[in-house]
């Protein structure tokens, strides 16, 4: 059954046309992209009941109150997914969760675009809070 639900999310990203770059169906794992949509090495995690999403964005180097409110008065107007920290809150991601159950192909293909839209619109915004975490405060 596992195996029925990885094959489901790969078949899923190959109909999309993303480009996979790394395929572990033994861990439930697809990396993707699509450099032309900024879509890096975003990580597809089938894990029953969810499909996971995140794709690294830049590190943080230095606690900012304003980055961190800058980026959750984001996560307001994304259509899907959110940015978070990771577990070492040193790394802002994008992150969407999906139910595996119900999944379909608009379903994961509104994610995948929710993040490609965000990176369109909010890329010098992004570039700029990356510069700014290079700097020593």
């Amino acid at each position: 059954m596992k195996d029925d639900q990885f094959s489901k999310v790969k078949e899923f990203v190959i109909d999309l046309g993303y480009d996979i770059v790394q395929d572990h169906p033994e861990d439930g794992i697809l990396v993707i992209a699509d450099e032309d949509a900024g879509i890096k090495n975003l990580v597809i995690g089938v894990s029953d009941p969810l499909v996971i999403l995140e794709q690294y964005i830049f590190s943080v180097q230095h606690d900012s109150m304003d980055l961190y409110k800058a980026l959750l008065m984001k996560n307001r107007d994304i259509i899907h997914g959110a940015f978070v920290l990771d577990d070492s809150g040193q790394r802002v991601l994008f992150r969407d969760t999906l139910q595996l159950e119900n999944l379909d192909l608009n379903e994961l293909e509104g994610s995948i675009n929710s993040l490609a839209l965000l990176l369109s619109e909010y890329s010098s915004e992004l570039l700029d809070y990356s510069h700014q975490q290079t700097l020593t405060v």
